[in-house]
Order: structure tokens, then C-alpha cells, then sequence
């Protein structure tokens, strides 16, 4: 059903105002300058190499930061022809932060934010990708349940939309979205990303060490 220790070989972007109800709640921003419409085009962010952490790993949390965010999500791995190759669990943390159109570098791209793995779903096991259902337990309590079904774009719109812009190389992954009420963690928590299907992701929290 699967292969094991998947880590990216390509570049890893997140999509922003993907499931319908981030969309909605932040619908009356996206009117107000300098933006003033909805964005036409799907919104990606960049996960640096940096922010990647295989499955059970640590992620230290730097000592200025209280709470991180987690973000669930599903990624859609590139194939060599350009099609969807597989499907990997993501957790997609960051430090919270107001800023949804131009997400900030240092927000979301501090070192190990970025849970993958552990193992990557033959995207010819998956009859459709709405049928995902995730959700995200921090210490062994139920904090989200994610249906996929609620996306803007559903997987092969998304993928196409952003192939008017730019080219996705093989290996590159592509973040379906995070939806709205993404859980806050801190050091010292353990958080599982879990769906049908698919291994589940674990990663633990831990406080960056002082001199």
C-alpha cells in the first residue's frame, strides 16, 4: 500500500484560502487594500528544506515562541509527467500570525516546522481525493477533523490552475490547504496526524535549549 521514509525530493508549497471556510471567514479582508478582490489564482507559500521533519522526529520550538499552530494537511507529490504521483500526510506548523495573503518567511519557515511522511499513497490507490478525512490529535485528544471534500479547488483543479502559472517539477509536493480551526501545541506535545489509508504522522514539541 505504501513505500516507507518518504521525504520530498523537490520544493514543498502550501496553499492558502483553499477549504471553503477559511475562505468565507476571511472574505470581507480580502476587499480591504492593497488587495481589494479575491485572489484569482490558487495562493502558495514555499516550506524551505529547513522546515522539513520526517516522521517521529522532534521539532524544536524556539524559546521566544508559546504556542504553535499545527496545520493538517494532505500533499500531492508530483510525478514525471506531471500528473499526481502519490499523496503524503503533512503537518504544517507555524508560529500564529495575522498576515494570510503574504504569509511571512519567518513565521513559517522556522527550522522543522514542516511534519512529513512517514510513508507516501500511490495516488492509484485513491478513487478521489475529497474522500480524505484527516484529523489531529495532540497528546492522544481529538483537536480537528478535517473533510477534504470542503476545498475550493478539489485536487486535479488545484494542480491544473497552478499549472497555468508555473511548472511543477517530479518530486515537488503541492499542500491541498489547511482549514480553519487548526489547533494551538506547545513544547512538551506530541501531535498525530491520522486518515484513512495512510500511516499516521507523529511528531513531538520540544523547547529550544537555552545557553
Amino acid at each position: 500500500m505504501t513505500t516507507s521514509s518518504f521525504l520530498p525530493t523537490g520544493t514543498v508549497y502550501g496553499t492558502l484560502l483553499n477549504f471553503r471556510a477559511e475562505a468565507a471567514a476571511l472574505a470581507p479582508q480580502m476587499t480591504e487594500a492593497p488587495y481589494k478582490a479575491p485572489p484569482k489564482a490558487p495562493v502558495l507559500y514555499v516550506k524551505t528544506a529547513n522546515t522539513w521533519s520526517p516522521h517521529g522526529s522532534t521539532v524544536t520550538v524556539p524559546v521566544a515562541v508559546s504556542d504553535v499552530e499545527v496545520g493538517a494537511s494532505i500533499g500531492m507529490v508530483i510525478g514525471a509527467e506531471g500528473d499526481i504521483e502519490g499523496f503524503v500526510l503533512l503537518n504544517d506548523l507555524s508560529i500564529p500570525h495575522a498576515s494570510f495573503f503574504r504569509p511571512p518567511v519567518k513565521f513559517k519557515c522556522v527550522d522543522g516546522f514542516l511534519g512529513i511522511g512517514p510513508a507516501l499513497r500511490d495516488a492509484q490507490e485513491v478513487a478521489d481525493p475529497a474522500q480524505f478525512r484527516v484529523e489531529v490529535r495532540i497528546n492522544g485528544e481529538l483537536k480537528q477533523s478535517i473533510d477534504f471534500s470542503q476545498l475550493v479547488r478539489p485536487a486535479p483543479q488545484l494542480l491544473a490552475d497552478v499549472g497555468e502559472f508555473m511548472t511543477l517539477a517530479h518530486g515537488d509536493v503541492l499542500m491541498l490547504g489547511c482549514d480553519l480551526g487548526r489547533p494551538l501545541a506547545r513544547a512538551g506535545d506530541r501531535i498525530d496526524i491520522s486518515a484513512p489509508g495512510f500511516e499516521t504522522l507523529s511528531n513531538t514539541l520540544v523547547k529550544e535549549a537555552t545557553a
